[in-house]
């Protein structure tokens, strides 16, 4: 065990220490001061693991940084829109009838090729709404470069690539909670 744990620990250092940009991080920053400052919301997305991060980050947000925010994991929501326009239209379908051109949306996806996650992306674009993609795995994954900002991270285990995300977005959230400059 402790070769393994050693194993992951290096995994979880590089990916802190060298897949984080911080240039993106100024950039998403500044598309939520966007968002802010216009009175739009954030909406956060995601399945499994990432509907769990998507959730802890939009209390975050709105309690401890102060900006409107949301995410779409009631069970009554997801299991009514999947069922009436399929599980990979859902999320679109819920951006339909929830978000405003104001708004910033966050697509997690760890692998990248989440269906109702692409599909959620290619509304965005088309509605042009803001938007940051979080993914991993293959770099040729398909929603690594559809958003206005997009972090990928080169790993192909879950953990790692989860972790790393909700580290980035605990990042935005604390710069906006103890903002310097």
């Amino acid at each position: 065990m402790k070769d393994t744990f050693k194993i992951f620990l290096k995994q979880y250092e590089d990916a802190l220490q060298n897949q984080i940009d911080l240039d993106l991080l100024l950039k998403a920053a500044d598309l939520i001061n966007i968002a802010k400052e216009k009175n739009g919301k954030l909406i956060f997305a995601g399945n499994g693991g990432s509907a769990a991060m998507a959730s802890h980050v939009a209390v975050d947000f709105t309690k401890n940084a102060g900006i409107k925010s949301i995410n779409f994991n009631e069970a009554d929501l997801i299991t009514c829109f999947a069922n009436d326009f399929g599980y990979e239209n859902w999320l679109k379908e819920a951006l339909n009838f929830y978000s405003n051109p104001n708004d910033l949306v966050f697509l997690i996806s760890s692998s990248g090729n989440s269906m109702n996650i692409i599909n959620a992306a290619k509304y965005c674009k088309k509605h042009n709404i803001n938007f940051i993609t979080l993914s991993g795995f293959d770099s040729r994954n398909n929603l690594k470069d559809l958003g206005n900002v997009n972090f990928w991270i080169d790993s192909s285990e879950y953990n790692i690539v989860e972790m790393t995300h909700h580290i980035i977005l605990l990042l935005l959230v604390d710069g906006f909670i103890n903002k310097v400059d």
